[in-house]
């Protein structure tokens, strides 16, 4: 069997189980496309998900990690319309397969578009999970429509970041929270008004928005659902929001999980390609060096934006 070089995980844990080795070249099955990677964005906490170690109800181990590349199609497999060997493309692999931390990696054709020509693979990769996360969490979540006010909890993260552009892009007035050192970052995005969150506190912000999006973490503060006017819609990313307090305040509150499909990326790279969408990458790293990567995680970035798995120049 053909083998590559590959980050993985023998074992469950976090940075310190991964290792760059010599691992089976995957195989194309019907409906497939195998990927010669270039660029690999990582996600630090994946390697905390279920996903990432179990597919229905089975260890998968040993894992690669990374589920968001820009590529090449290097085979297509049978049943596949649509898509040639030499295609640059971008996508999002499964959370429940081997990643893109990887020379080579097999994905549904489904889960892939052509990439956004006018920026780097590096670039491409570091827009695919939360470009067609925030696309998602406004347009088939929130049902966002031009005129709507929304509050985005979170906005210099790298959700956040793609929210308030979105947010801006389909019409809406758009109020984030950041800390201090990020307001200007935000303001320059396009949002309107910026709580920092360092000085104030959202407990003034009553009954004023139709739309939350809490880009933050896995715990949603109660002031979010009061900022919500009475019927407003508060979307979370994290974990599923507590329904007893959107009864209480009147609101729908819900939770989702991104899932790849041809259509949204085909709008984000059109979106990135026109100048609509400027998307950050805080660092990058040769993916001999995956570990690291991970390993910065824990460390304050002194930029925002996508951390990267360079795998091909």
């Amino acid at each position: 069997m053909d083998s590559m070089m590959a980050l993985r995980a023998h074992t469950r844990g976090g940075p310190e189980v991964l290792a760059y080795e010599s691992a089976p070249r995957p195989t194309v099955g019907e409906g497939e496309v195998l990927i010669a990677v270039h660029a690999a964005g990582i996600t630090f906490d994946e390697l905390a998900w279920p996903e990432t170690w179990v597919s229905e109800g089975v260890e998968r181990t040993p894992v690669i990690p990374s589920h968001e590349f820009s590529g090449v199609v290097a085979e297509v497999g049978d049943g596949v319309a649509g898509l040639s060997v030499g295609d640059e493309v971008y996508g999002l692999v499964p959370f429940d397969r081997d990643g893109a931390a990887a020379e080579y990696v097999s994905v549904p054709a489904t889960s892939v578009g052509a990439r956004p020509r006018t920026v780097s693979h590096v670039v491409a990769a570091a827009a695919v999970l939360p470009a067609l996360t925030a696309w998602q969490a406004l347009v088939d979540q929130a049902a966002l429509q031009p005129g709507r006010r929304v509050l985005v909890h979170g906005g210099a993260g790298g959700v956040g970041a793609f929210v308030i552009q979105l947010a801006v892009a389909l019409g809406a007035s758009v109020t984030c929270t950041v800390h201090a050192a990020d307001v200007e970052y935000v303001l320059a995005l396009g949002a309107e008004r910026v709580i920092n969150t360092d000085e104030e506190s959202l407990d003034a912000e009553t009954g004023v928005f139709d739309v939350v999006i809490d880009a933050v973490g896995r715990e949603t503060p109660e002031a979010l659902f009061a900022a919500l006017r009475r019927g407003g819609r508060l979307i979370t990313l994290q974990e599923p929001p507590s329904q007893e307090l959107a009864d209480e305040y009147g609101v729908t509150a819900l939770f989702f999980i991104v899932t790849a499909e041809r259509d949204g990326l085909a709008r984000v790279a059109d979106m990135i390609d026109t100048g609509a969408l400027k998307v950050g990458v805080a660092a990058t790293f040769p993916l001999a060096d995956g570990r690291a990567a991970y390993e910065s995680g824990a460390f304050r970035r002194s930029r925002p934006g996508k951390t990267v798995l360079v795998v091909r120049d």
